[in-house]
This record gives structure tokens, sequence and C-alpha cells, in this order.
């Protein structure tokens, strides 16, 4: 049995749902509001890509990843993807990252609730010491979520990857420890207006 299973989190905006080939149309549906592919800098799938990319996220749940797929819960519609990945049973610690979203939900309470979502199951059911997110160093949207969720830069992993167009990312390394979780977690409740 994994450490983290890949049980459905339902809060009041979204509910998270273990990923299955079945949402692959759904998915292509979503990513193409707002072809968030087309950001040089980020990892997202086109329409075309989304079977293959769907494939090897059910593929990396033999390694321990939870890939989910985010359904809005005011239109019963998929509207994005997140997962814990490069987990750590041993060592009680995830990263928390393949998030992106239909152009039509971000700026919403969508990625907050589900990210709290994500973080609450980790640090309160499975009791982990740190959750981590990693994010090109040039995708500022991304660097400014990650930091309005309360992670704490650790630092950038310079030339860590070689991206699909060829380019070498750097990679910036953000944190949420198990100390920071109780305030971490009352500051989110405040952006949802659960306070």
């Amino acid at each position: 049995m994994t450490w983290l299973n890949n049980e459905v989190l339902e809060g009041e905006f979204v509910r998270l749902e273990p990923m299955a080939l079945a949402h692959i149309a759904d998915l292509q549906q979503a990513v193409a509001d707002g072809e968030s592919w087309k950001l040089w800098y980020a990892m997202v799938p086109t329409v075309e890509e989304m079977p293959a990319y769907v494939q090897e996220a059910l593929d990396s749940k033999v390694i321990g990843d939870s890939p989910y797929v985010v359904r809005c819960k005011a239109t019963g519609q998929i509207v994005g993807t997140s997962r814990y990945y490069m987990v750590d049973a041993k060592s009680r610690r995830a990263l928390i990252g393949y998030t992106w979203y239909a152009e039509s939900v971000r700026r919403t309470a969508i990625n907050t609730e589900a990210k709290f979502l994500l973080l609450s199951n980790l640090f309160e059911k499975h009791q982990a010491i740190a959750a981590e997110f990693r994010t090109h160093f040039f995708n500022h949207t991304s660097r400014k979520a990650i930091e309005r969720l309360g992670a704490k830069m650790d630092g950038i992993l310079r030339q860590h990857m070689i991206l699909k167009d060829g380019s070498v990312r750097d990679t910036v390394v953000y944190s949420i420890i198990a100390a920071e979780w109780p305030t971490v977690r009352l500051h989110l409740l405040a952006k949802l207006g659960r306070d």
C-alpha cells in the first residue's frame, strides 16, 4: 500500500478526483480554454498530447504519485489538474504540481481550495513533514500563486531540466513545512472566506 492514497478530496468549490482515462475529453476541453501550452515556460499539454499526458500520469501511480482532475462544483466541469509527485514515503514529503487550469477559472477560489485540500490531506491525514512546489524561474504567475499560498522559497536549481523546446529551465523550489502548516491553514481558510 502506498503512503498517499489517490482518493477523492472534496471542498466547497472543487472536487479532486483520481485521474482516469475517461477524463481525457474533459481535460482536452479544459486545456483548450486559454491554450496554456503556448506559454514557453509552462509544461502544459496540448489538446493532442492529452491522451499521452493522462497515460503518463496514471503510469506514475506505480511509484506513489497521485494524479487528480479538478472538478468545479458549481458547473460540474473538469477545469484542470494537480497531483502529488516525487512522493517520499520514508521522509513523509511530496511535491505538489502538474497544476494547470482552464482560463475561465483562473484567479478564482478553485486553485486556493484545491491546494488547501491537497495540503490538508498531506499534513493532517498523512503527517507529512514537508510539501514542496517547483516552477520555472520565468513563470512569475506560478511563483506568485505559490507564494500567496504561504510557501517559502528554498532556492533555485540552476540548469535543472531540458524542456521539450530544448530550452534549459532554472527551477525555483518552494516548501511548506509541518511547523508552518497551522498558520498557512488559517491563512488559506481566510482567503476562502472561512475564518
